[in-house]
């Protein structure tokens, strides 16, 4: 059994209410547009990290995350990605292996809109945590934490960090 804290879109920013959410998890897992390597540097304190890159990466980020991570966790076949589209709407890119070898779990980030969805045809959990950063259109900061045990995806939480307001404190806190 797996304790995950899921964000997306940091930005370079790590709010302040964000450790105590993630200090009881596993693992965490980052869907891209992390912004800088401090930040995943800063959550490996906590907590092994899975990451992938996003559109606002640059070459460091992209040298250690890949664009997709595709791995088996708890028995719960994972596929990661930023730019992912979401049900029934997928990134053309990847559209046909996601209907050809669809994951239990398709996790993305990028539209700083959390949405947890089953896309019935594919029968298929998609999750998109939110944007956890400053940076964007959204109005209230959000993550996901789940549990991931013997196959199965249970214990699900959509966590509010509070509003987007720009903070004072430095990008990394």
């Amino acid at each position: 059994m797996k304790r995950i804290g899921l964000i997306s879109d940091t930005h370079s920013y790590l709010e302040p209410n964000l450790f105590k959410y993630l200090e009881k998890c596993d693992e965490i897992w980052h869907a891209g547009d992390i912004g800088s390597l401090e930040i995943t540097d800063r959550l490996k304190s906590i907590a092994p990290v899975k990451a992938v890159y996003g559109n606002i990466d640059n070459h460091h980020i992209r040298q250690e995350f890949k664009l997709h991570e595709r791995f088996i966790c708890e028995g719960v076949d994972v596929w990661m990605t930023h730019i992912g589209g979401k049900p029934y709407v997928y990134n053309p890119k990847i559209k046909d292996q996601l209907n050809n070898n669809p994951p239990k779990l398709f996790i993305c980030g990028h539209s700083h809109i959390c949405k947890v969805q089953m896309d019935k045809r594919l029968k298929m959990l998609y999750m998109n945590p939110g944007a956890a950063g400053i940076h964007g259109f959204h109005q209230i900061k959000t993550m996901l934490r789940f549990t991931l045990s013997l196959g199965t995806i249970k214990d699900l939480e959509v966590v509010e960090l509070g509003p987007r307001a720009k903070s004072p404190n430095s990008p990394i806190n």
